[in-house]
Order: C-alpha cells, then sequence, then structure tokens
C-alpha cells in the first residue's frame, strides 16, 4: 500500500474547499491555504489550472490516489463505451474502499483504505485487502465477525454529518452492505461539486 506522507487537512486548504464537509476540516476555521504564504491573494487559474484542480480534487476525495493508480482508473473509464466521465466516477464509487466509506462502517476514505488493507473486510463472504478491489453490483461487503466491535467502527455508524446513499444498502445491525448499482454522478453524494469533465480534459490534452 503506498503511503500518504502530507497531512489530510493540508488537501481542503490547497484547495480552498472542505472536499469531504467534514466539521473539523481547518478550512472551516481558516478558509485560506496552508503555510506562511496561503492568505496572499491567489492568482487566476489558466484552463490547464482548472483541470488540474479538478483532478487533484477528485484524487484527493477519494483518499489521494496516486498518480499511476488515478491514470489506470482513466484508461479504464476512457476503453468503456459512454461518457468517459460518468465511467469515472463509477469506477471510483466502485472500489472497496469506497463502498465501505459510502456504508458508513468508517469515519473516512483514509480509515477506509486502512480497514480493507488489515483485512477486516469481506466481499460475498471472502476475505479481501485490496482497496481498489473493483466491486460488482449485487456482490455483498461485510465486516469481519472479530472486527465489528471495534471502536470506529462503532463510532462510525453514528455519524450524522453524512447518510448512505441509495446506491449501497447498508444494514448495520447486521454489519454488512450490498452494492446495489453503479452510481451517476448525479447519484454521488459529494460534498462540493466535483467536475470530472475536467479531468477527461486534462487528460485528453
Amino acid at each position: 500500500m503506498s503511503k500518504r506522507h502530507s497531512q489530510k487537512h493540508k488537501i481542503d486548504r490547497r484547495l480552498g474547499e472542505n472536499i469531504w464537509g467534514r466539521p473539523k476540516s481547518p478550512l472551516n476555521a481558516r478558509a485560506y491555504g496552508p503555510g506562511q504564504h496561503g492568505q496572499r491573494r491567489k492568482s487566476k487559474l489558466s484552463d490547464f489550472g482548472i483541470q488540474l484542480r479538478a483532478k487533484q480534487k477528485l484524487k484527493g476525495y477519494y483518499g489521494s490516489i496516486t498518480e499511476k493508480a488515478f491514470k489506470r482508473v482513466y484508461a479504464e473509464a476512457a476503453r468503456r463505451r459512454g461518457d468517459t466521465g460518468e465511467n469515472l466516477i463509477g469506477i471510483l464509487e466502485s472500489r472497496l474502499d469506497a463502498i465501505v466509506y459510502r456504508a458508513k462502517f468508517v469515519p473516512t476514505v483514509f480509515a477506509a483504505r486502512q480497514f480493507v488493507n488489515h483485512g477486516h473486510v469481506q466481499v460475498n463472504g471472502k476475505r479481501v485487502n485490496i482497496p481498489s478491489y473493483n466491486v460488482q453490483p449485487g456482490d455483498v461487503i461485510s465486516i469481519r465477525e472479530r472486527s465489528k466491535q471495534l471502536t470506529i467502527v462503532l463510532e462510525a455508524v453514528q455519524l450524522a454529518e453524512r447518510d448512505v446513499p441509495d446506491y449501497v444498502d447498508a444494514d448495520h445491525s447486521k454489519m454488512t452492505a450490498t452494492f446495489v448499482r453503479v452510481p451517476a454522478l448525479g447519484d454521488v453524494p459529494y460534498p462540493v461539486q466535483m467536475e470530472p469533465n475536467l479531468v477527461v480534459e486534462f487528460y485528453s490534452r
């Protein structure tokens, strides 16, 4: 598993948006970038800068996926029939760590990646420890029996700051979730506007 060395909160402040909608985001108190020059007046972004920002925001939202891995996701989205931007969102939301997060088994996308990596999750009864594992509609994700009482899980299911979307059918009494369908962009409860069309333009240059 590749390790993120930068602090999570810096992503919010660098982009100037609370991309996960977290109450504890420092951006809620300091609406400017990190560092001693964070309050400088921002210059107008070029078209390339706008596209790059959209890509960084989408990458950051899913736990700061590496550029190499994100390029692979984009290549798969471009290969599939239909709208590439919609395909991109569908693939990202089909990741096992994304579904664990959507089902509210953990509080953050970063925790979801670690939770899967540590072997706490099963897909259709078999343990899977690959966060990027592609879940298919109808697959059942469950928390291993010995992991159901972990504090991180018990606290996450009580979180009021976000709801489980309708393309994930979660049963918190059994700690299971069924991936109902691959969502479209409009179905995904992003706290901020995501622009996959700009990501497509970035890679299509």
